[in-house]
């Protein structure tokens, strides 16, 4: 087949991950070879997909086959190569009719999952396949929920906002004794959990913070379904004003560069977010109060930072280690050395709030 220049320029791009629609738009079908697509879609064309759904998921795994691996590769290689492989999938797109209406043969309805994530549409668009199967899937989630068995209930995950499948952290969260019940701010809450977690411990005020919009809308309906009507949230970029005697972060692990939203939650470019919760922390603790600083050491493992260099971000924001608290990784796609951590700091000093 001989793919054709695609004539329906109307449809609007539909993304969330930031990437510009293709250039170069052709149409094809199940008579194109999965050699020719990956050859097209890595030289930068767009491939609008018009046979029917099954055949256009078919042709996307044949494609990643095509993209081989980086397995046992340096860690900024296998980036590398995610994202190249993300680009070349991402160029597989389908027509996406006025109202979500996915318009192919043997389709999936995908109109709640889209309008959750999109809004309504009456225009029609092109979307990538493989960003259509995201938001698919983060609905199926979103209506399934994660069981938190420290709470003895599940959490909804929205589209885009990191899912708490990775239950050490909040088992870390849960066993930990705490230094006081009044007051505790939840740095960077996502879906909230860490924050239900604090107000099913009983205590009484938390204060659920995060710099994006969609994880806030996510954790409140999450509080509202759990019964945590008294959590507050805020949108800003680390703490909320003030001072608290519990402060808990559980930061990007990884000093990376992120690729797409839902990556933010596991790289950090230049540890960025963690250098600026350590650097004002002493003007948030009050006076003998704690904070739980919750990390992974697999950036250790990659190294892509020492255990020595995190002590002296500790020692030179002015915190003191007081405890930690440790536990292995259950999920099976961990790395079997990985330790997760939650170190309880203290502040030396008494700074002046900002």
């Amino acid at each position: 087949m001989n793919p054709q220049s695609i004539m329906d320029g109307g449809r609007r791009w539909l993304t969330t991950v930031g990437t510009n629609m293709p250039r170069t738009v052709v149409t094809i079908d199940d008579r194109v070879t999965a050699d020719e697509a990956f050859r097209l879609a890595a030289a930068g064309t767009g491939l609008a997909w018009h046979g029917d759904f099954p055949g256009a998921r078919n042709l996307l795994a044949a494609m990643s086959r095509r993209c081989g691996t980086a397995a046992g590769k340096p860690f900024r290689d296998q980036r590398n190569h995610r994202a190249r492989r993300a680009r070349i999938l991402g160029r597989l797109l389908v027509p996406l009719d006025p109202g979500h209406v996915l318009p192919l043969r043997r389709g999936p309805d995908v109109r709640e999952a889209c309008a959750e994530v999109f809004g309504p549409s009456e225009t029609p668009s092109l979307i990538s396949l493989r960003e259509l199967l995201g938001v698919v899937g983060a609905h199926e989630w979103r209506l399934k929920g994660v069981e938190i068995p420290a709470l003895g209930a599940k959490i909804h995950p929205h589209h885009g906002v990191f899912s708490p499948v990775r239950g050490e952290y909040v088992d870390l969260v849960a066993r930990t004794p705490l230094p006081a019940k009044e007051l505790a701010f939840d740095i960077g809450t996502g879906t909230g959990v860490l924050a239900a977690v604090l107000a099913h411990r009983g205590v009484e005020r938390v204060v659920a913070t995060d710099n994006e919009p969609r994880a806030l809308a996510c954790a409140r309906q999450n509080f509202q379904r759990l019964g945590f009507n008294g959590i507050e949230t805020l949108e800003t970029d680390v703490f909320p004003p003030g001072r608290a005697p519990l402060v808990v972060c559980n930061p990007p692990w990884l000093p990376a560069r992120a690729h797409t939203p839902l990556e933010r939650a596991v790289y950090d470019p230049g540890s960025r977010m963690l250098k600026a919760f350590l650097d004002r922390l002493p003007r948030h603790l009050e006076p003998g109060g704690e904070a739980w600083l919750i990390l992974s050491d697999l950036a250790e493992l990659l190294d892509l930072r020492t255990r020595g260099e995190l002590l002296t971000a500790f020692e030179r924001s002015g915190l003191e280690v007081v405890g930690r608290e440790d536990i292995r990784p259950r999920h099976p796609r961990a790395d079997p050395k990985e330790v997760t951590s939650l170190w309880r700091l203290t502040s030396r000093a008494t700074p002046v709030p900002d």
